[in-house]
């Protein structure tokens, strides 16, 4: 199944307008990291106590404030859940890290089950989850999620290096640094909460951009080997569209998918469905937008500087705009 068997589009003509909309993105995302909101942590990684509690009726979250002031918690936050099927009678009461100690986190939440037993009485409720973590563990997952992430980013770009060539694996890299900040910018700027989960989302989604972007680059070489003759400009645009049937399918099925998840699967995979829906877009544009043309970039700023290109395939491909030479020929 082919939706676009012979398509001719010059992608790499419309490199400038996918660079606005990657900075605008981008940008956006450092600002709200930085300045406005800044990188919202879940209770995984800044530790404190969650615990959600279910309302046999829409709960009244000024009651439920006004309950637990009078009865001395500080500093907490509440926020309503709707889960599929229900009315939103879930409510998630989180309390900040105070202490090292467990047992500090357990009379927090005893606090807060006898401060709405006293003082709560719009409806019945129970208490369905709590999660409580301290200090040093949510030190330790944070640095654990972050040599996560470097190592998968490092192992990727050293099989690149070996696969096909040190600027094959640092256009990839780039891009998937690019897609993993808009992500977490997209976080950032909703305000939802970084969870083991997502992280989890994160590292499928660099799994999935790069695999993308190296069937893109597959192509490119197989091309390049072809068509000697032909710029590199050339063969990049055309290796896109000889894959942009795959892309769509591939990449469109697994959006329908966790859509679906983000959709319908409850407040549990919100977060995770959410990074993998816009990860899946953003990574998908970048093995086009973003990986390819970064080799035309490469060749370009050799051409100018007077350096012979390298790429695997294209020994010999003449800067853009002239002809090739053959290996061997002066």
């Amino acid at each position: 199944m082919e939706f676009f068997r012979s398509s001719n589009i010059d992608w790499l003509g419309k490199k400038w307008y996918f660079l606005g909309f990657s900075l605008i993105f981008s940008v956006a995302g450092v600002l709200s990291l930085a300045f406005w909101h800044g990188l919202p942590l879940g209770v995984d990684f800044k530790g404190g106590t969650e615990i959600r509690v279910h309302f046999d009726s829409a709960p009244n979250e000024d009651h439920i404030r006004t309950a637990l002031d009078k009865a001395g918690v500080r500093d907490f936050r509440t926020q309503r859940i709707s889960a599929t099927g229900q009315q939103g009678n879930d409510e998630m009461i989180a309390l900040p890290l105070s202490t090292a100690s467990d047992a500090a986190h357990d009379q927090g939440r005893a606090a807060v089950e006898a401060a709405l037993t006293a003082g709560y009485h719009d409806s019945g409720f129970s208490v369905l989850q709590v999660d409580i973590v301290g200090p040093t563990a949510g030190q330790q997952l944070r640095h654990q999620a972050l040599l996560a992430t470097i190592y998968s980013l490092v192992g990727m770009l050293i099989y690149l290096w070996f696969r096909f060539e040190l600027i094959y694996g640092v256009a990839a890299v780039v891009a998937v640094f690019h897609d993993t900040l808009i992500t977490v910018g997209a976080f950032s700027l909703t305000g939802q909460e970084i969870s083991l989960t997502v992280i989890a989302a994160l590292l499928t989604l660099i799994g999935y951009s790069m695999n993308d972007t190296i069937v893109v680059f597959d192509r490119i070489r197989e091309n390049l080997a072809l068509s000697r003759r032909e710029t590199l400009g050339t063969v990049v645009n055309r290796s896109i569209n000889q894959t942009l049937s795959r892309t769509v399918l591939t990449s469109g099925l697994t959006f329908l998918t966790v859509l679906s998840l983000y959709l319908f699967g409850g407040e549990v995979l919100h977060g995770f469905s959410f990074a993998l829906v816009i990860g899946i877009l953003i990574g998908t544009y970048s093995s086009i937008a973003v990986a390819a043309p970064m080799l035309v970039a490469y060749q370009d700023w050799r051409a100018s500087r007077g350096k012979q290109v390298t790429l695997p395939a294209a020994k010999g491909v003449a800067p853009k705009g002239a002809r090739n030479v053959k290996p061997g020929k002066k």
